[in-house]
């Protein structure tokens, strides 16, 4: 385990230096390799410092975790409907009725290729790594959410930095109850895809 100096700069860079970059105009074949290469860091860190091994968790209570996330998930549909029905109607559900394919592939390729890579540096990693840093579990956890809505800056839209700091205190918070990247990733992509098929996918960033 490296030191805590040399663990608060690599949050500040990880977290906080490149997310805000990405905000900033330059090269976006610059900004992939930035991104690549970060993650690529954080995967090493994790075999090779952590010594994490990636599996699924055993004695994972599924049970008990669909019945939380379909709570949430209840709430999370019924605030957004309600939201998108006022702002514009016209988008409720737009992609699944006129764009079904691309709808199924949208999903797939996020759920995949984004929802997994995110949680496993936004709260595998960031759990192994600073946990240990904070004295607070409410404030670790408020941490944690902020630098999550902070690597959406690039959007520039205050809705999804609040969207994605309310998402961030709950998978922080299904992370630390589960310890699982498996059912952190699988709420995320949930409510994610949920958002892409009720008619806020453009908002953020997904194609339409």
């Amino acid at each position: 385990m490296q030191s805590i100096k040399y663990r608060l700069i690599e949050l500040f860079i990880v977290f906080i230096l490149i997310p805000v970059s990405f905000a900033m105009r330059f090269n976006v074949w610059l900004k992939l390799a930035i991104g690549l290469i970060g993650f690529i860091y954080v995967v090493y860190v994790l075999l090779k410092i952590e010594n994490n091994k990636f599996k699924i968790r055993q004695h994972i209570n599924w049970t008990q975790f669909w019945q939380r996330t379909f709570i949430k998930f209840v709430v999370v549909a019924i605030l957004t409907m309600t939201y998108v029905y006022w702002l514009n109607k016209e988008s409720l559900f737009i992609v699944i009725s006129e764009k079904p394919t691309l709808w199924v592939f949208i999903l797939f390729v996020y759920s995949v290729f984004s929802v997994y890579p995110q949680e496993l540096v936004y709260r595998t990693f960031f759990f192994q790594r600073y946990e240990s840093l904070f004295r607070s579990h409410a404030l670790f956890v408020a941490v944690n959410a902020v630098l999550f809505s902070l690597a959406h800056l690039f959007f520039k839209n205050s809705l999804v930095l609040l969207l994605t700091f309310l998402g961030g205190i709950l998978f922080a918070l299904t992370y630390k109850k589960t310890k699982s990247t498996l059912l952190v990733s699988i709420e995320h992509a949930i409510y994610g895809s949920w958002l892409f098929t009720v008619g806020m996918g453009e908002m953020l960033g997904f194609p339409n």
